[in-house]
């Protein structure tokens, strides 16, 4: 029955993506640089992005923040459940994990958007992230601490979920003119293969818990001591943040190629002393004065002033 519930949206979502969606790219182009669009070829483009020193380090440390990410997510209730936490309580706190991550997105996406500082942010919000690993891993080994775990799950989303979109723009940022597909996708792949290699050298450390303990996880098998896991978990997130900081620096080519675009003779107003390719000289009648040589030659006010004498002697002879 829940089953047929949960197939609903994705078979609506499938049917709408099918059926609604004709037309390839957008009727309005979102920037300049898509309007101008010079994206490599995709073997091309991967080629480009592998001697991208740059691109390679965001995508690997991303990658791995990625790879923490799910693994978190993944593991929190049996990491929590081990301490003694509720399987409700462990729901909670995934749940504010997604929904302050959300938020900071929406926060963070939009000051970026504004002031384009998406190397400062990055780097400052994953050092918050590291910073916020290492308090999850120290007090989620301790028994009573729901409030403290509740604020620590909520401020891991905050600041590691709302980093994603603005490395997202980085990597298109360092990676132009590569296609975004290809510069986003690549992060994607190895934050899932790094993701696979990171949950499984957690769950390979964990051991049994020998001692009295509080779990609440399956009955009839000790619990297990994560540990090791977690300080493994923040060192590897801190690793990540850490080469991120000291090494990574871009300049930002997709804003430059577009502020060169706009900037450029087509796009300003037109000198008029510029004389245009198919522009028609002006055509010489015989025994008119070309209007530049009028202009050159016209008579001041002494001259004015003699022609009127000379006329008024003339006149006066003829009578």
């Amino acid at each position: 029955m829940m089953l047929g519930i949960y197939i609903v949206p994705a078979a609506l979502a499938c049917l709408l993506a099918t059926v609604c969606l004709w037309e390839s790219v957008p009727p309005t182009p979102p920037s300049t640089g898509a309007a101008n669009s010079t994206s490599e070829s995709f073997l091309h483009g991967l080629k480009l992005l592998i001697q991208n020193k740059a691109y390679v380090i965001l995508a690997v440390c991303f990658g791995g923040g990625i790879g923490v990410f799910s693994s978190f997510s993944a593991l929190l209730e049996q990491i929590l459940c081990a301490s003694g936490y509720s399987n409700e309580f462990s729901g909670l706190c995934g749940a504010l994990f997604i929904v302050f991550g959300i938020l900071g997105a929406l926060l963070l996406g939009l000051y970026v958007d504004r002031t384009k500082h998406f190397t400062e942010a990055t780097k400052i919000g994953l050092c918050l992230t590291s910073m916020t690993s290492v308090a999850f891993a120290l007090v989620s080994q301790l028994q009573g601490q729901t409030l403290a775990l509740a604020a620590i799950c909520s401020l891991f989303g905050l600041f590691g979920f709302s980093v994603a979109p603005v490395v997202m723009e980085l990597a298109v940022e360092c990676s132009f003119p590569v296609g975004e597909g290809a510069s986003a996708g690549l992060i994607f792949v190895l934050g899932q293969a790094e993701g696979m290699l990171i949950m499984l050298l957690l769950t390979a450390l964990t051991v049994r818990r020998t001692g009295p303990s509080f779990s609440t996880c399956q009955q009839g098998e000790d619990p297990l001591d994560w540990t090791v896991s977690l300080l493994l978990l923040a060192g590897l997130c801190t690793l990540f943040t850490c080469v991120l900081v000291i090494f990574f620096n871009t300049p930002y080519r997709r804003l430059e190629a577009e502020s060169g675009r706009s900037s450029s003779p087509t796009m300003c107003a037109r000198d008029p002393r510029t004389v245009s390719p198919t522009q028609v000289p002006p055509l010489e009648t015989p025994g008119l004065t070309p209007p530049d040589e009028a202009l050159k030659e016209a008579p001041g006010p002494a001259s004015v002033s003699t022609g009127h004498s000379e006329w008024a002697e003339t006149m006066t002879r003829d009578i």
